[in-house]
């Protein structure tokens, strides 16, 4: 199918042609999953074949976070997500949670365990997702889903969390569990086979429907101590500004397969339309080249919008702990408008592509931007941008929760 990206050739090879030969395994991939897209969203299943496809192709040891011959800068991750989504948004998700659930280690681990954990990622080409919950005032949390008591040496685990990717294909899931003992809210990682480990897939989604969700559930799960990552703090205000990037690192990426969603299916009804399968013909009809110049440029704002934000995320993450407060501020709120402006355009396009063209499938571009969105209403972005605007409030824009 593909070929395997190449891992520890950083010293022969320029970082462009390393760059460029993971885009090319990632469009092989994506036209691999395109060939078959609609027959998989039809049956549903968990992205057992899905995932094995990107292990193939080394992906998941591709787009780890970029070190001494190995993994992948922040621009690069992205940009082979949205080539993913736009063949299948399902698998980009997979691998939009995998990328940033990878840069845990970074967010609240040491240099040395970081370092250590990701060279082991790597080595073993392990799959990450996980739901670390954003931190909420002590006041509106309704008590923890997830509990962690002392045991030597470590603790044991124990509650259910929903997890939106690849609940039954990861190697590593990623949660944060509230510390009975201390009352600490720990980032830990937990293997899916451990013992006490069971995991419930999702069925009949709308959307989404190959991306894997489902909950894990926990039964007094043995967490070494090594598999504790480091502490989440409870607050916005008592978190260090890159930590405080692990939220918005997540919904950027997840832009990134919203804009797949759209690009995917605006060049699928292009196509459609080219061929004569549509309600009317392109020939010179000056409605269909109007409708098609709308959503060209819906998705081209929408890309302007997240190439900025991913930019600035990149600048944001190479400047690592010795970024400032007002600095993650200002990276949180650049994500809330990406997130605003694509979720409208997804939904705009894929709505609009039905309209164009009548084809089994094209629908799947619609249900997965529906459920990718629903989630986050932009009202509360909205507000949330605005009040960064006005006052430059140094906590990170939150995301709905």
């Amino acid at each position: 199918m593909t070929t395997a990206v190449p891992l520890g050739t950083a010293g022969r090879r320029s970082v462009d042609e390393q760059r460029r030969a993971l885009l090319r395994t990632a469009r092989d991939v994506a036209d691999d999953l395109a060939a078959d897209a609609i027959v998989r969203d039809q049956a549903g299943k968990p992205p057992a074949d899905e995932t094995a496809r990107l292990r193939e192709a080394g992906l998941p040891a591709a787009l780890t976070p970029p070190g001494p011959d190995r993994g992948a800068d922040w621009r690069t991750g992205c940009a082979v997500i949205r080539e993913i989504a736009a063949a299948d948004s399902s698998v980009g998700d997979v691998l939009a949670r995998h990328y940033v659930h990878t840069w845990s280690g970074r967010f609240y681990a040491s240099h040395h365990h970081a370092t250590a954990l990701e060279e082991e990622s790597v080595g073993e080409q392990w799959l990450w997702t996980g739901a670390v919950r954003a931190p909420v005032p002590h006041d509106d949390a309704d008590g923890p889903e997830l509990t962690l008591r002392r045991r030597t040496p470590g603790y044991v685990l124990s509650g259910r969390r929903s997890v939106d990717t690849a609940v039954a294909a990861a190697d590593q899931i990623v949660v944060d569990a509230v510390c009975a003992a201390t009352g600490d809210v720990l980032v830990v990682r937990i293997p899916p086979g451990a013992r006490g480990v069971t995991v419930e897939s999702a069925h009949d989604r709308l959307g989404q429907r190959v991306a894997g969700a489902g909950e894990v559930v926990l039964d007094r799960v043995a967490i070494a101590p090594e598999q504790v990552l480091g502490r989440r703090p409870h607050d916005e205000e008592s978190t260090a500004p890159f930590t405080a990037l692990a939220e918005p690192a997540l919904r950027l990426a997840l832009c990134h397969v919203g804009l797949g969603i759209a690009e995917g299916a605006l060049t699928e009804a292009r196509d459609l339309s080219r061929g004569g399968r549509a309600h009317r013909l392109p020939g010179e009809d000056p409605d269909l080249f109007l409708t098609y110049g709308e959503l060209a440029s819906a998705a081209q704002t929408a890309t302007a919008v997240v190439d900025r934000a991913t930019d600035v995320m990149a600048r944001a993450l190479d400047t690592g702990t010795h970024l400032d407060a007002e600095g993650a501020a200002g990276v949180a709120a650049l994500v809330a408008t990406a997130e605003t402006v694509t979720s409208k355009a997804a939904l705009r396009i894929t709505a609009r592509v039905l309209e164009l063209a009548d084809a089994p499938g094209l629908d799947r571009f619609w249900r997965n931007a529906r459920v990718l969105t629903a989630h986050r209403p932009a009202a509360h972005r909205l507000r949330s941008i605005g009040e960064h605007y006005l006052n430059g409030s140094h906590p990170v824009v939150a995301a709905f929760r």
